[in-house]
């Protein structure tokens, strides 16, 4: 008995070897799509990465503010300012009233970025959860959910208010996705709350970057904007979604 335990213990102990010898000589790329392959959530940020565009930039634009916010929003996506400090200056230019948002939502069409339908899709399959986690606003980002058949449930974003006569207000400052750190403080909740244990954040800005850790890998995307202070904090950088898909297929290969 004694001699049949040691030989467990010792072929334990080489697989252990075994493993952590893979893992090791894996690079910083390898290793996150290996956790992309195996992921059981994935958080996509929205702006310039599910959509072409960015939701705040566009919404300024309809209501004749667009040149003033744009720079704004270049130097909140750059890192140079914290992110609460950029969204309440753009919203204190735009001020958007109930109707403005309405008119908008009839008026601008929904650019998804290519492919990223069809990466949502394939990823639902495999039984991954897939949430939306932004730094925009909620009423913009619900329509392109429904596109993507991703739960409201599963969006994590800031809230506008309102005062009755449908002028705006200010915005909801307890949302998590309104200051700097907030995706990272989504998705720890996300992992305390539904145990996920390979979760993958992919977005454009240095808010995605810095919510890894707690996500368990980081992808930068780059098909709408190259941001390269994200480029470099990126182990894992794509400019097309199709890179993801195949990735995925390479895991099914298997």
């Amino acid at each position: 008995m004694a001699l049949y335990s040691l030989k467990n213990n010792l072929q334990y102990a080489t697989l252990k070897t075994l493993s952590l010898v893979s893992i090791s000589v894996m690079s910083p790329q390898e290793s996150v799509q290996e956790v992309f392959r195996t992921a059981d959530c994935v958080c996509f940020d929205v702006d310039s990465t599910v959509i072409q565009d960015e939701g705040i930039d566009e919404l300024a634009r309809f209501c004749g503010k667009g040149d003033e916010v744009k720079r704004l929003t270049a130097e909140a996506m750059g890192g140079t300012m914290t992110f609460q400090e950029a969204l309440k200056k753009r919203l204190d230019i735009i001020r958007p009233s109930v109707s403005q948002i309405r008119e908008f939502l009839e008026k601008f069409p929904v650019h998804l970025t290519p492919r990223v339908k069809q990466l949502v899709h394939k990823l639902q399959e495999r039984g991954v959860a897939v949430y939306l986690v932004s730094g925009g606003f909620r009423s913009l980002i619900e329509p392109v959910a429904e596109i993507l058949g991703v739960p409201k449930s599963h969006i994590y974003a800031n809230r506008l208010k309102f005062y009755f006569n449908g002028k705006y207000a200010g915005f909801d400052e307890n949302e998590p996705t309104s200051r700097s750190g907030g995706k990272g403080l989504v998705i720890r909740r996300l992992k305390e709350a539904h145990g996920y244990q390979r979760l993958v954040m992919i977005g454009d800005g240095a808010t995605d970057a810095e919510s890894c850790p707690p996500a368990d890998g980081f992808i930068g995307f780059g098909g709408n904007v190259v941001r390269e202070e994200v480029k470099k904090k990126a182990a894992w950088y794509v400019t097309d979604f199709q890179d993801l898909i195949d990735s995925l297929a390479i895991q099914t290969a298997k």
